[in-house]
């Protein structure tokens, strides 16, 4: 075997190992799952995660998803906690404490503080008799597996079991509160994930910059609505504002005869393609793509037909979608 072979082997016995570890993590889930699940859910305060080495680095990015899906959550550190940020802990809290060995001594301060105020603790381990699974008031425990190594001293298996643990909690949580996607962008306004989760109401142009005419509006006037907004289209209403319809650049060419004769509801495209303000603007740019405009009126259902605004290409491209 080549060196080149020896390596795409051991890479894949790695992603193998760690496939079946996971595998067993989803056959071991029992009530001790929910259990710990309905703790977080009942916290009035935050959830405390905390752990040392490889389980510290896995706990701040359970701590992070917390956070980003809904539940109030941050790490501490637990050689810190020791050296005064115990004092972050208060009544309402739940402390999720990893160790894979269960026994690690820089915990010792952290889990005699839960004990002592009656924080409750949540235990994640592999070692079910161990010092903190013993202490806590509900145990998560992975399947201890060994490690992706072969010789149980790199942190593979159990370090993505433990994560998959907190994935699990975190969007079991997410799902019973019913976190949607418009919520999480509340937690994520930035870089592309926040484009992704944009809302259209947050991309569209409203109130003076929307282009409209009323259906008697003479096309004279109509063409100066289209020209001074600058969208290259007009949306068409009645007296109440309900959207009739669209003048584009292509009704323009089909009734070029006498256009300046005729009113805005003779030229327009009637029930054109709308959108929801609360629909999300990734959503609106694949309409347009599949109907080729470039453009689409924002109607609110929930005010039976009136325009609300335009969303444009542009302004989605922008954003950073496309």
């Amino acid at each position: 075997m080549t060196a080149s072979e020896r390596l795409l082997a051991t890479a894949r016995q790695v992603a193998t190992d760690e496939a079946r570890a996971l595998e067993a993590l989803a056959d071991s889930f029992d009530e001790r799952f929910v259990e710990a699940a309905n703790l977080l859910l009942a916290a009035t305060g935050r959830i405390i995660i905390s752990g040392i080495g490889k389980s510290g680095h896995i706990g701040r990015k359970i701590a992070a998803t917390l956070a980003s899906t809904g539940t109030p959550a941050y790490f501490v550190h637990p050689a810190e906690a020791s050296h005064g940020d115990l004092g972050m802990l208060s009544k309402g809290d739940v402390v999720v404490a990893i160790s894979n060995s269960g026994e690690a001594p820089e915990l010792a301060n952290l889990l005699a503080f839960t004990r002592r105020f009656d924080i409750p603790l949540i235990g994640l381990s592999s070692k079910p008799d161990s010092t903190l699974m013993t202490q806590a008031d509900v145990q998560l425990q992975i399947p201890a597996m060994g490690e992706a190594c072969g010789y149980g001293i790199v942190p593979s298996n159990s370090t993505t079991l433990t994560l998959a643990m907190g994935d699990a909690l975190a969007i079991a949580i997410m799902k019973h509160r019913d976190f949607r996607p418009e919520n999480f962008r509340d937690f994520h306004p930035g870089g592309k994930l926040g484009a992704q989760l944009s809302k259209v109401s947050d991309l569209m142009h409203g109130g003076d910059a929307l282009p409209v005419v009323t259906a008697a509006t003479p096309m004279s006037d109509a063409l100066i609505e289209i020209s001074q907004k600058g969208f290259g289209v007009s949306g068409v209403t009645d007296a109440e504002g309900n959207l009739l319809g669209i003048i584009t650049d292509g009704d323009l060419r089909r009734h070029m005869d006498g256009l300046l004769q005729k009113q805005a509801d003779a030229v327009m495209t009637k029930d054109p393609t709308t959108i929801a303000p609360e629909a999300l603007a990734a959503e609106a740019v694949a309409i347009m793509n599949q109907r080729k405009i470039t453009c689409l009126f924002v109607v609110d259902p929930a005010k039976g037909h009136r325009a609300e605004g335009l969303l444009h290409i542009h302004d989605c491209l922008r954003a950073g979608l496309g």
